[in-house]
């Protein structure tokens, strides 16, 4: 999908959220990354393959 030099990370990397957006809708709280992954403002993401990522603070209350 990515057309950038160098590429930027698969929606499978640890960094994907290093992606550039080729969409941005802060209006409806989410961006579209280049590498295919729905990235929301609460820190939730949505990667290609269907996978939902909790937001960052849902993950933290789970591992207290």
């Amino acid at each position: 999908m990515c057309q950038h030099q160098p590429p930027c990370p698969s929606s499978a990397a640890t960094d994907r959220e290093a992606a550039h957006p080729v969409a941005h809708h802060p209006e409806q709280g989410w961006s579209l990354l280049c590498n295919g992954v729905l990235l929301f403002e609460d820190t939730g993401e949505l990667l290609p393959d269907g996978q939902v990522i909790a937001p960052a603070r849902c993950r933290a209350k789970a591992a207290a």
